[in-house]
């Protein structure tokens, strides 16, 4: 299944430590949420990052569209419409086919 989150500000990546893939984003009213990056895909020209929540038995995704800023850093915007999160699940399934289990 395929979920949305809110965030629309610019967001700090955590210092993950050694083949950590956990981050920390900050939402719209100032809170602080951890995920776990579990790839980054190119649709269409833009990049889209799939996320987890960490250390929980969860098969819900988000899916965040990543943008750049013109001083070299990134926001992160909620990908709302449903046939654009549908087409970027289908890239991050087709790219992780082979490494990883999809339930349908």
């Amino acid at each position: 299944m395929i979920t949305e989150f809110d965030f629309s500000r610019g967001c700090e990546n955590e210092e993950p430590a050694e083949e950590s893939s956990i981050i920390r984003l900050t939402d719209e009213d100032g809170s602080e949420v951890l995920f776990d990056l579990v790839d980054v895909v190119e649709y269409q020209g833009r990049e889209y990052m799939i996320l987890l929540p960490p250390e929980e038995e969860s098969s819900q995704i988000t899916i965040l569209e990543i943008l750049p800023r013109d001083d070299g850093t990134e926001s992160y915007l909620t990908v709302v419409d449903d046939r654009l999160l549908g087409a970027v699940y289908a890239v991050f399934r087709e790219k992780n086919k082979d490494i990883l289990t999809f339930v349908d």
